[in-house]
């Protein structure tokens, strides 16, 4: 993050404005909403700046600017057309620790402007750091029409009945459930119909039903799918916005795990080969005692939950401790990686049907029915068999499944470091061997991996 997002209360603080063209007089507006005291130094103005100076909201110096003029200001604007005089406002504004603004040359800025959504009291900024304001523009424009317009009158109610719910609650975490509860349902609709008393009324009633009581501890079961964060369920990202706790593993990509409540406490209980953070019986256990305090537990898994995840065993722990879940599907690896490989998990002229299996290693050894995958017209999908990968092939080849048999290796699938290794069942493992993918990775055997090349469209 290259700039960090901040709000300042400009309410009478004088603020300066060098230059008196179109562009500083946008300043001007944007410095009048906040109720700022402005002073404008130019040698000539716009008529709109002009009528401002009339009516005396803004103070005007008819001068060039000169060294020290920023000294007793809060905040500076520079909207100059000549390079000299916007260097020279910069570097005084910088010695004397004012924050600085020099239109469409970030170099000089100590702070940029963003592009603003008003619905006051709800204001939202979007900035690219200065080097794509327009593209900053076209997000603020599609959000406008996404964002209520009579959101701030929501705002606004919750503001009136802010201290009474705090006093109506003991603690925090009730009262975050309720305001979101409030947001989230009728009352907004109201608010947003302008129906004002009528949203008072029903807030106050919701209110008078709500016990002061510690709230009852959820658990959700959620597929974070496989790494790309586009590819989250709208329901996933909802829960994962009101979770209390998020218990994750190592499968979850970076990128979902930014979507959660960003107050939201983090538990990491990856699990690598054989190095677990947290034995599958501990997460159990913690998830069950989580739960029994009251929290909102988000148990994020990469893909989904019940595909090789062990979340049937998750929640037959939450079942015998009779603590409420909820599970919440994900696209599995196979569907994702697949996918994005151009690789269909079944077509007509190559495979009728698909196998799920685990390639996983116990005691050195891969167990699997290899009699029923060595079957023609299928497609067989290993999940965890990097480490197996040469029994695998050798395994299937002894039960009669031609070596020639095409196979893929898809690294990280829907994530920047997607990658994909070709071969056949005879000369995967070496080909891996020299190659080195990183783990997780999925593979996929059959003829479907033969249309790759030709149905690889995320390359």
């Amino acid at each position: 993050m290259d700039y960090l997002p901040l709000f300042h209360k400009l309410t009478q603080k004088k603020c300066l404005v060098v230059g008196g063209g179109s562009i500083a007089t946008r300043k001007v507006r944007l410095l009048l909403d906040a109720h700022a005291s402005i002073s404008v130094i130019a040698t000539q103005l716009t008529e709109e700046l002009l009528e401002l100076v009339s009516a005396h909201k803004i103070q005007y110096l008819n001068r060039e600017f000169a060294a020290g003029d920023t000294r007793s200001f809060y905040l500076v604007i520079s909207a100059s057309d000549a390079l000299a005089t916007n260097t020279l406002v910069s570097t005084d504004a910088q010695q004397n620790n004012i924050p600085v603004n020099v239109v469409d040359q970030p170099e000089l800025c100590s702070f940029i402007f963003p592009a603003i959504i008003d619905r006051s009291p709800i204001t939202i900024g979007i900035s690219s750091g200065g080097v794509a304001p327009v593209l900053a523009r076209l997000l603020r424009a599609k959000l406008e029409t996404l964002l209520p317009h009579r959101l701030g009158n929501l705002a606004a109610l919750a503001a009136k009945f802010r201290q009474t719910v705090k006093d109506h609650f003991s603690n925090a975490e009730q009262r975050r459930i309720f305001w979101e509860q409030t947001f989230n349902g009728p009352i907004a609709d109201l608010s947003y119909q302008g129906l004002h008393d009528k949203a008072e009324i029903a807030l106050e009633k919701h209110l008078s039903q709500s016990k002061d009581q510690p709230a009852k501890g959820k658990v959700y079961l959620v597929g974070g799918g496989p790494g790309d964060p586009e590819l989250l369920t709208l329901k996933a990202l909802r829960i994962l916005q009101q979770a209390d706790i998020v218990v994750y593993d190592r499968l979850v990509s970076e990128e979902v795990l930014n979507l959660a409540r960003r107050d939201a406490d983090r538990i990491y209980v990856g699990k690598q080969r054989s190095e677990h953070s947290l034995a599958q019986e501990d997460i159990n256990t913690l998830l069950s005692k989580l739960a029994k305090q009251g929290k909102r537990v988000v148990r994020l898994k990469g893909g989904d939950p019940f595909m090789f995840g062990r979340g049937g065993e998750e929640i037959e722990t939450l079942i015998d401790e009779n603590i409420a879940f909820e599970v919440v599907p994900g696209i599995t690896a196979a569907s994702g990686c697949a996918s994005y490989s151009g690789i269909p998990l079944t077509h007509r002229d190559h495979a009728q049907s698909c196998l799920f299996v685990t390639g996983h290693l116990k005691d050195n050894t891969v167990n699997l029915d290899w009699d029923h995958l060595a079957k023609p017209n299928q497609t067989i999908v290993i999940y965890m068999g990097l480490m197996g990968l040469r029994q695998i092939s050798e395994k299937l080849i002894e039960r009669g499944l031609a070596a020639s048999t095409p196979i893929a290796l898809v690294q990280k699938g829907t994530t920047a470091e997607h990658r994909v290794i070709i071969s056949d069942l005879l000369n995967i493992a070496d080909k891996v061997d020299i190659l080195k993918p990183k783990p997780p990775t999925l593979i996929i055997i059959g003829s479907v991996v033969s249309l790759h090349n030709k149905l690889n469209w995320a390359d």
